[in-house]
């Protein structure tokens, strides 16, 4: 079987007439992490191989149940900022957290394993889900080093990638594009999923915030945190949220939850018929042509020939820039923080950060550690603040700008500046921002290049589902290797199954994904 482009769908046939067990799938999965991950091309994708994960799949195997669970076998990473309560780390890439684990599992982590999925490793990740720096490099982390994209994974002279992984979830989406995993769960706050699966050729959900449990993941800010799956497809995807959108009682936000029985019964080839896309690019209002105007020659030649596919597959392109309070999101909504990272382009210049991020990061830090966290020191932020300022050589190579901003903060949320940026970025995301572009052009959905519309979805607590679209090349003048091109479908809260429809009709019609070349499948002797 061919694993590392095998879908989810595929590997539950395959395990279903024992054409393969749970414990082949995982060691051939270890063998291409330790070949792809470790040597080879050295993507450092997984920071923490699950010591009992082929022990896991040999239970599953001597059980073999008469009815398997939906994910039964399936090896699946998680990103190392979601807790599970067993020998494996919870750390978020953080030095000051590497000896820590979690007193129990996270709900997401509980809902894979309910499923029968094999946890199979920690994804590494940008540190602390890239809110420590300012200019920090996408799936960089102090403890976890650097992620490579696995289609360009070329370094310049200072070891930073120069074709980005992007992220944070840079391990989780590398890992499934390089066949490292079946599947795998990275989180967002605001582009974390949709950045690094656009970079790496990969599907994925942003969810609306509260489909899916954020209990028992290391967090920045609960406006907006959610996590999302990062597959090879929308099918899989939509797999994926049958298991993990679930009511929980301790996520409150979890308590609105809208879904239909089976998200893959949404999933239609001629899903895109009769339905009303916004393009938000006008060249008649070139100053609030934000997303698509500063668009490269071939990364435009992507999106028209995506545009071009959804015409004639039936949609209604509605073209027209999104209000400008929708994309700048009004005052109020962001703080001045002086930029003292080393190798920034930028350092000492004043950078603008989102007020509700630094706010909510220290109180809902602080709770994670209280609440979740065992066998580390570390009890609030100011303590990992003072932990890196005690090991600078090895924990702030970029600096912790952000942590310092926010360490200065009550904790409790009180405070006016918070309370009114919170308020604007409802505001302007939401209410003059999505909810009036689509009411005004009675719109199913919003189409973004790449994960350009991250932020205004991620403020208004709205979904968004990335596929890919193409390739580009080419990174600030420098030549690359082709490297993925996404497209996001972006909607309302709970609209998840529109644009899953959508995003699969797209996905039928184009095939745009393509493997990562240099790395080719494994003999069948190199599994251990």
């Amino acid at each position: 079987m061919d694993i590392e482009n095998a879908t989810i769908e595929a590997l539950q046939q395959a395990l279903g007439t024992g054409r393969t067990s749970a414990t082949d799938l995982t060691r051939r999965y270890l063998a291409r992490i330790d070949a792809y991950d470790r040597a080879g091309p050295g993507l450092n994708a997984v920071r923490e191989v699950n010591p009992d994960a082929l022990a896991i799949a040999a239970e599953l195997d001597a059980k073999k149940p008469a009815t398997r669970r939906p994910l039964e076998g399936i090896p699946i990473l998680i990103k190392d900022n979601i807790a599970t309560a067993d020998r494996q780390h919870t750390t978020a890439g953080a030095l000051a957290l590497a000896e820590a684990r979690a007193k129990r599992d996270a709900t997401v982590t509980r809902l894979l394993r309910d499923a029968g999925a094999i946890i199979l490793g920690k994804a590494n990740l940008t540190e602390f889900a890239n809110i420590v720096a300012v200019d920090m490099p996408s799936g960089y982390s102090s403890l976890g080093g650097q992620v490579k994209n696995p289609y360009a994974p070329q370094l310049d002279d200072k070891n930073v990638p120069i074709v980005q992984p992007g992220g944070s979830s840079s391990g989780s989406a590398v890992a499934v594009a390089a066949g490292l995993a079946a599947a795998a769960i990275g989180t967002e706050t605001s582009g974390s999923l949709l950045s690094p699966a656009h970079q790496n050729g990969l599907v994925t959900v942003k969810p609306t915030v509260g489909l899916i449990s954020r209990a028992g993941i290391i967090p920045i800010a609960h406006s907006q945190d959610t996590a999302g799956p990062l597959t090879r497809t929308v099918r899989d995807a939509a797999i994926l949220l049958n298991v993990l959108a679930v009511v929980d009682p301790l996520d409150y936000a979890t308590t609105m939850l809208q879904r239909p029985a089976d998200y893959t019964s949404c999933l239609d080839e001629d899903g895109l018929k009769g339905a009303r896309i916004g393009v938000p690019s006008q060249s008649s209002d070139p100053g609030n042509d934000v997303f698509y105007g500063p668009l490269p020659r071939r990364a435009r030649q992507v999106m028209q020939d995506a545009i071009a596919v959804l015409e004639a597959r039936g949609a209604t392109v509605v073209r027209s820039n999104i209000p400008t309070v929708g994309w700048l999101q009004g005052p109020g909504t962001e703080m001045a923080i002086l930029n003292l990272n080393p190798e920034s382009p930028d350092r000492n210049k004043v950078v603008r950060r989102p007020i509700v991020f630094i706010y909510e990061l220290k109180h809902d830090l602080d709770a994670y550690l209280s609440d979740w966290a065992s066998e580390t020191p570390m009890r609030s932020l100011t303590d990992i603040v003072a932990f890196n300022a005690a090991h600078a050589d090895r924990a702030l190579r970029f600096g912790q700008d952000i942590f310092l901003a926010a360490v200065t903060t009550r904790s409790d949320l009180t405070e006016a500046e918070y309370t009114v940026a919170r308020a604007m970025d409802l505001r302007g995301a939401r209410t003059h921002g999505l909810d009036a572009y689509m009411d005004q052009h009675r719109l199913d959905a919003v189409l973004f290049p790449g994960w350009s519309g991250a932020s205004i979805s991620a403020k208004a607590g709205y979904p968004s589902v990335l596929v890919p679209a193409g390739f580009v090349s080419g990174v600030g003048g420098k030549e690359t290797a082709d490297y993925p091109f996404g497209v996001t479908f972006a909607g309302r809260a709970w609209s998840e199954p529109m644009l899953l429809r959508l995003a699969y009709a797209f996905e039928q019609a184009t095939g745009a994904r393509r493997k990562p070349p240099g790395i080719p499948p494994l003999d069948q002797g190199q599994a251990r």
